[in-house]
C-alpha cells in the first residue's frame, strides 16, 4: 500500500501538525493583536490547520504508486 519514503513522509508530516499544534508552540500565537479585524491567536489556528491539509492533500496526491 504505502512505499516506505512516502510512509515516513505521512508521519513526519503528521508529527510536525502534532508539534504546531500543541501547547509550547501553540502559546506563540496567544497575545493581544489583530489580523483585519480577528484575533491572532484563532487566525493562527486557521492557518496553521489550512497549511497542515494542503500539505497533507499535496503528499497524497504526489505519492509514487
Amino acid at each position: 500500500m504505502f512505499k516506505r519514503l512516502d510512509a515516513q513522509r505521512l508521519l513526519a508530516l503528521f508529527l510536525g501538525g502534532g508539534l504546531l499544534l500543541n501547547f509550547p508552540l501553540l502559546a506563540l500565537w496567544n497575545h493581544r493583536v489583530t489580523v483585519w479585524g480577528v484575533p491572532l491567536f484563532p487566525a493562527a489556528l486557521f492557518v496553521l490547520w489550512g497549511l497542515l491539509i494542503a500539505a497533507l492533500g499535496w503528499l497524497v496526491e504526489h505519492m509514487e504508486e
